[in-house]
């Protein structure tokens, strides 16, 4: 009977081996002369029935007979032959089976056939089988090697042979570390004793390789293996399958690559970190050394303008090697490629350059000897350089050496440098285009900020001013010192809301507006109202005729106006939507002064109000943004904590107190724009002002130029009496005709430049005029502008005040050539 087919997974047992097959044993005539019982059993005839009967006469149909003389025809010329005939079953049914016939020699010139005889399906199977061993030794592209238990090699395929370039009987009885180099040697014994002894499987995986024969190329392969072992499970030793996926592996691998820098290049706008992405990805997935270098017009943010030959400057380098980074040109380094390097060559023809092999000697590249000994001992042996462009212009060039990898670049690495270079080269154009237009932004900031405060009698002063990061733009915070007569000084901190070039445009109007409202003496409150109708006339001037904003919208703006007057150490304050300064006193106490809270700037309408505090020698007032105390995402209360404390200090000078406040409460980037602003008020001594009360009488200009001669005498100022007595007794005069009857104030303060002042109770400005050669009057003022440096008048509650101002270097420039101009228009 048929033997059961073996179960899934197991090996068939050979079909013709004579445990399990019939044989039959036939002369040279074809006769039966040997029956076996494992025939009986297979075609039914018993040994009595078969033995001297010719074979084909009752085991072959008539149309078989033909199959079956060629199978004799085969037997006789070979001397032997095996296939599958069908034969007829004692029951009459046809039967396939499976013939080996082989000659047996007998004494004399008789020969014999015995013929082994197996059901034609276990042949069958059994000859898939071993085709399939036979494929898979000798036909299969998969490698197979064959391990005994101290994996020591019993049998290699003809695939693995070409693979280690050694022929299979080469090989056999060596070990793997006879063919690979060392580390993967011990990676790949590793796995397969551990196959050998647990038993589970090695499956797909991968891992680098080197041959002895070729170690300068690195090969990937897959690797499969399972134990063997005999029937009663002792283990016999491993088997592996051996795949070269070196081309799969590079091609995931520069896949990989691509999707790596498209992830990591570009995350910012901010030019050197983009550089710096490309670097990191570029090395060392793909080189052992990179560099970055970028045109140096490129890299302040501006178009491409050099030649091929001009400087370029080092944005970023990355290697693998730390001495390496000791040779390369650090990062900001500023220089020229040597005409003769590929670098210079792929600036010069924009096209990409790949080098397999350095033959040529690098001594060109240094021109600092040391560092080209330096060089020379790294053996870089492989070069790509591809240019960066984007948009039609060259950016830059992207550097890639392998030293320490031994194999050489190929076509394929030069594409992949040439695709994520693409990718990169427009992450940096766009950076470009940021940094161009921040700087931009923030030249323009810049422009419409103090660039120095020159020294006040007033105040001692110290600012700090941070832009915003980047990211945020460019914002609308200023700040301002603004010199007023009679010695004060007007203190300023604005915020435009908003960010950008129209945030810090807008800044700009405001801060020129501030100069205009302060050259007119305006209160603090007039001043911030002037400001609020500004920003409302603006916010109309955006909105196009059929009512649809052009631009975006100014939402407003926040203010704080101060003025502090050293003669009277009193400080008049008005602030639009602004926080409230900080005043500290000598002994570093720290208060927040209770002032009007008046609306924002651009809301219209609503009122601002004025306070007025006094302080003493010495205070330290703090006037900043709300960008201070509200970076680190701290709340208003904790940020003003922060500040209280840290301006709590006393001893220290402006500056350092500057470095505190910005240690203290700002990050390296502040998410806002920070103006801080500092003042250490002075009181001008009391014997550098003079004031008197005249009375209202025509002895009242004489009587002011004799105190006017007698005070700046006392001064040490003889040189300034005359002019000065000639314009304080204009002035007296004017206010005694047009000041409606009021005592007349005279006031001399000898400050940086001498000021004198006179007020009375009228509202009436005087106008400067050129008389007609027939007026018998008009002169006065037109004298006055002549001999002053500067003039003007300030209203108060109470009148105006008239005031002038001479240099205290005037009598240097020789006062009385100027009265002999003058003297004709007399």
């Amino acid at each position: 009977m048929d033997a059961p087919a073996p179960g899934p997974g197991e090996v068939p047992e050979d079909p013709f081996a004579l445990h399990n097959s019939a044989s039959a044993v036939l002369d040279d005539h074809g006769r039966v002369v040997g029956w076996s019982e494992r025939a009986q059993e297979h075609l039914g005839y018993p040994p009595d029935e078969v033995l001297g009967r010719m074979a084909v006469e009752f085991l072959f149909e008539s149309r078989d007979r033909e199959a079956v003389r060629a199978a004799v025809a085969a037997c006789r010329r070979d001397r032997g032959w095996s296939g599958v005939l069908p034969v007829l079953h004692r029951s009459g049914r046809r039967v396939e089976l499976g013939f080996r016939a082989r000659a047996v020699i007998r004494a004399g010139p008789a020969r014999e056939w015995f013929l082994v005889v197996a059901p034609a399906e276990e042949v069958l199977r059994w000859e898939t089988d071993r085709s399939v061993l036979d494929g898979m030794f000798r036909r299969s592209p998969i490698g197979l090697s064959v391990h005994a238990p101290d994996l020591s090699i019993l049998r290699i395929n003809r695939a693995l042979a070409r693979f280690t370039q050694l022929s299979a009987a080469e090989i056999r009885s060596r070990r793997i570390g006879d063919f690979l180099i060392g580390p993967d040697v011990k990676t790949i014994e590793t796995r397969l004793r551990r196959v050998l002894e647990t038993g589970a499987p090695l499956i797909f995986t991968e891992q680098p390789c080197r041959l002895r024969s070729d170690p300068d190329h690195e090969r990937v392969v897959s690797v499969s293996a399972f134990r063997m072992e005999d029937p009663s499970g002792g283990v016999l030793g491993v088997t592996q399958l051996v795949e070269d996926v070196t081309d799969r592996y590079r091609a995931r691998r520069r896949l990989a690559l691509l999707n790596r820098a498209s992830a990591r290049i570009g995350t910012t706008l901010d030019l050197g970190q983009t550089t710096r992405e490309l670097a990191d990805v570029a090395a060392p997935d793909l080189a052992d050394a990179v560099s970055v270098d970028l045109l140096e017009s490129v890299a302040c943010g501006e178009e491409t303008a050099e030649e091929a030959g001009g400087p370029v400057r080092r944005m970023a380098v990355h290697s693998v090697m730390a001495e390496a980074l000791q040779v390369m040109y650090p990062a900001g380094e500023v220089f020229h490629f040597d005409p003769r390097t590929p670098q210079a060559r792929c600036l010069a023809e924009q096209q990409p350059i790949l080098e397999p092999e350095l033959r040529s000697n690098p001594r060109w590249y240094f021109r600092d000897p040391e560092r080209t000994r330096r060089a020379l001992g790294l053996h870089a042996h492989s070069l790509i350089v591809v240019p960066l462009k984007a948009r039609g212009l060259l950016l830059g060039l992207l550097s890639l050496w392998r030293a320490e990898r031994p194999e050489p670049f190929e076509e394929d690495d030069l594409t992949l440098a040439e695709e994520f270079a693409a990718r990169a080269a427009l992450c940096i154009d766009n950076a470009r285009r940021y940094t161009q237009q921040q700087q931009a932004a923030l030249t323009l900031q810049r422009s419409l900020l103090p660039q120095e405060l020159p020294e006040y009698s007033a105040v001692e002063v110290a600012h700090l001013y941070l832009p915003a990061e980047p990211a945020t733009g460019v914002g609308g915070d200023w700040f301002d010192v603004i010199p007023l007569s009679g010695a004060r000084v007007a203190l300023v901190v604005g915020d435009v809301v908003g960010h950008g070039l129209h945030a810090a445009a807008t800044m700009g109007r405001l801060r020129t507006a501030v100069h205009t409202l302060a050259s007119l003496d305006y209160a603090p409150d007039e001043v911030l109202s002037h400001l609020d109708d500004l920003v409302n006339r603006l916010a109309d001037e955006q909105e196009s005729a059929d009512g649809r904003s052009r631009g975006l919208q100014i939402v407003g703006a926040t203010c704080l106006y101060a003025v502090y007057d050293p003669t009277s150490r009193s400080c008049t304050l008005a602030r639009a939507g602004h926080l409230p300064p900080a005043v500290v006193t000598a002994d570093g106490t720290v208060s927040l002064p209770d002032l009007p809270e008046g609306p924002p700037l651009g809301l219209g309408g609503l009122p601002f109000e004025s306070a007025e505090l006094e302080l003493a020698e010495g205070s330290l007032l703090a006037l900043y943004t709300n960008g201070l105390v509200e970076a680190r995402g701290l709340d208003l209360d904790e940020g003003l904590s922060r500040l209280r404390k840290t301006l709590s200090r006393p001893g220290r000078s402006l500056e350092e107190t500057c470095t505190a406040v910005q240690n203290a409460l700002l990050p390296e980037h502040p998410p806002d724009d920070v103006a801080l602003l500092l003042a250490r008020t002075r009181v001008l001594a009391p014997d550098q002002v003079a004031s008197w009360e005249l009375p209202a009488e025509p002895a009242a200009a004489a009587r002011a130029r004799h105190l006017t001669e007698t005070t700046l005498t006392g001064w040490g100022l003889e040189e300034l009496a005359f002019t000065a007595e000639l314009v304080v007794s204009e002035l007296v005069t004017n206010a005694y005709r047009y000041g409606g009857g009021a005592p007349v104030t005279l006031r001399l303060i000898r400050d940086r430049s001498l000021i004198c002042e006179v007020s009375d109770s009228s509202s009436t400005a005087p106008h400067l005029r050129r008389a007609r050669t027939t007026d018998e009057g008009g002169r006065g003022l037109f004298l006055v502008a002549q001999l002053t440096e500067r003039w003007g008048t300030r209203y108060t509650r109470d009148g105006k005040t008239v005031w002038t101002e001479f240099p205290l270097a005037a009598a240097a420039l020789g006062h009385s050539a100027a009265l002999a101009d003058l003297a004709p228009d007399r």
